[in-house]
């Protein structure tokens, strides 16, 4: 089975995290927290920084890793690198997503989150839990 390795931005403000709502593709309306594919030669906190340039047009900081999912989808093995990231300049454009929502704690299970993201969510809850930020 083909891998794809990939980093995702937990972006987070105000104690609020970011969901884009995927505009295109076979997950196309779903929930995910944005990021890419990683490019030859790249570490991960530069992929982060890149795909939010071009997905989102601001620039962020990742501040610490959260967690590695691995997933299985049908047609592919999927490693996400999972990033904990602050804003530090610009305003959010979406170039990639249908749609963004800031999400309290309380209201993660609010969206369809993609299944990889799911893990995710699950990890993010029990930082959160733990008094993490």
């Amino acid at each position: 089975m083909k891998t794809i390795e990939v980093v995702a931005a937990i972006i987070h403000d105000q104690g609020r995290i970011l969901a884009a709502q995927r505009g295109y593709g076979d997950f196309k309306d779903g929930w995910e927290f944005p990021g890419g594919k990683m490019q030859p030669g790249e570490t991960a906190p530069e992929a982060i920084i890149r795909e939010i340039s071009e997905e989102l047009r601001v620039r962020i900081r990742p501040e610490k890793l959260l967690v590695t999912v691995e997933y299985d989808y049908p047609a592919f093995h999927l490693t996400m690198h999972c990033f904990f990231c602050t804003i530090v300049e610009g305003a959010i454009e979406l170039v990639e997503h249908e749609a963004m929502k800031w999400l309290a704690e309380d209201e993660l299970d609010s969206v369809a989150w993609l299944p990889a993201d799911v893990e995710v969510v699950r990890a993010l809850k029990a930082h959160l839990a733990a008094g993490g930020a």
